[in-house]
């Protein structure tokens, strides 16, 4: 791990190393499929990497660039059937509190969405087994390597990665309160899901500015990242309520839609999902304004 004496290239690859190291040791779960943890994890590293390398393009070189390109193929493979995790964890969890009456109707709705996950599941296995994909991890190990002179690096001054990593969380902060700001009332769902985006990005660049920081500064990050998570959680489960009852309606075209059981708990299913996200729609400015005060007392 890169100290506050190191470049602020030396915090990037030593991130980069980190989130790379996590991303090839969840592969293996992550083929098997037992354990959906493995494919989550495996995609908060490659989001992780991809945020790291947006940050480091001038810093790490011209590969940079190209491995966050391919990253972000690997990231839609993962991230098809990571959707297909969350809907069928979260509707087996709804299934199981209906009445015993309806439980077998909500089963077989489940089971057409754990049938459209298998067919998700070998896309992403192909991938995985792609010289695409060993070309990028063969890449991304050579940017976490040092070089002999940094680009555009002598020596480490003092402070240098405090500066630099902590001011770069002023474009994410003000991308986030800007878009939030130009919200109406009733914001569109995409519009939203764009906002956690903005979150998140918010949230990772300054878990890369935390070593570099000083105690009292670091403290202030922690309650930054604390407030950022606070927000994508809500937002989060706006996305799943949004995804859910997309799903829903979709699913009511097709065979399994055609009996008439498994519509009705289709419809019970819209219901609660529909609740959730009026909830989350209450509650996210709120959480974009406890953001705005926790970014702006890490800010010099």
């Amino acid at each position: 791990m890169a100290g506050p004496g190191d470049s602020p290239a030396q915090h990037l690859r030593a991130k980069l190393d980190t989130e790379l190291r996590a991303l090839t040791s969840r592969e293996p779960g992550t083929r098997a499929g037992k354990d959906p943890e493995d494919l989550h994890q495996m995609r908060v590293a490659t989001r992780r990497m991809r945020s790291v390398l947006k940050l480091g393009r001038q810093l790490l070189g011209p590969e940079a660039e190209q491995v966050r390109a391919e990253l972000g193929w690997l990231g839609a493979a993962l991230g098809e059937v990571r959707d297909y995790d969350v809907l069928i964890g979260h509707l087996r969890e709804v299934v199981a509190d209906f009445e015993v009456a309806d439980q077998a109707a909500g089963r077989r709705l489940v089971s057409e969405f754990v049938r459209q996950r298998g067919q998700a599941k070998r896309r992403l296995n192909r991938a995985l087994s792609s010289e695409r994909y060993a070309a990028l991890l063969s890449t991304a190990a050579r940017l976490t390597q040092r070089p002999d002179i940094e680009p555009g690096q002598g020596e480490a001054e003092d402070g240098e990665a405090r500066t630099v990593l902590v001011g770069s969380l002023r474009k994410p902060h003000r991308r986030l309160v800007k878009a939030a700001a130009a919200l109406p009332e009733d914001p569109p769902d995409d519009d939203l899901h764009a906002l956690r985006i903005h979150s998140k990005r918010l949230r990772y660049a300054a878990e890369l500015a935390r070593p570099a920081a000083g105690r009292k500064q670091a403290k202030r990050l922690r309650g930054l990242v604390k407030a950022a998570k606070r927000l994508q959680t809500v937002l989060g489960d706006h996305q799943d309520a949004v995804v859910a009852v997309s799903r829903m309606r979709d699913l009511l075209g097709t065979a399994t839609g055609a009996d008439a059981h498994v519509g009705f708990v289709a419809g019970r299913i819209v219901e609660r999902e529909l609740a959730k996200r009026a909830e989350a729609r209450r509650r996210w400015r709120g959480l974009v304004a406890d953001i705005d005060a926790a970014a702006r007392a890490v800010l010099p």
